[in-house]
């Protein structure tokens, strides 16, 4: 299986975010430095519900090292829904779904296509 990087301090601080929008979904989108994901990006004007988190992709900058996205789920559930697939086919990239109870075990990373990666979390 595939895998995706990401760093130990972003991951913590990805479910603590999820943490603290709890019960609301949280959404962003993941930097990609030298292959390892590095950096979080919230677009402005958010709008993080229970059901769902909307943002409008126009708002973001041009930024070539956005290469995938992040949101929670404030249920059980890390695999992704209709929408989130819909959203993942227009994204591309690697998307990190974080469920609660937003702790390590809790956090899956997925193709465009909704297929699984493996996670590797580096220093």
């Amino acid at each position: 299986m595939e895998k995706v990087k990401i760093r130990r301090e972003l991951l913590e601080y990805l479910l603590e975010l999820a943490r603290d929008f709890y019960p609301n979904e949280f959404a962003g989108f993941l930097r990609e430095k030298d292959g390892i994901f590095e950096e979080v990006l919230i677009a402005p004007n958010p709008h993080f519900g229970r059901s769902s988190a909307f943002f409008d992709t126009w708002m973001l900058p041009y930024d070539e090292s956005i290469k995938g996205t992040v949101h929670s789920h404030p249920g059980p559930n890390p695999r992704p829904s209709r929408a989130d697939l819909n959203f993942f086919s227009k994204f591309g990239g690697v998307h990190i779904i974080i469920a609660y109870p937003f702790v390590e075990d809790s956090v899956r990373a997925y193709r465009s296509d909704g297929s699984p990666l493996r996670i590797e979390i580096v220093k």
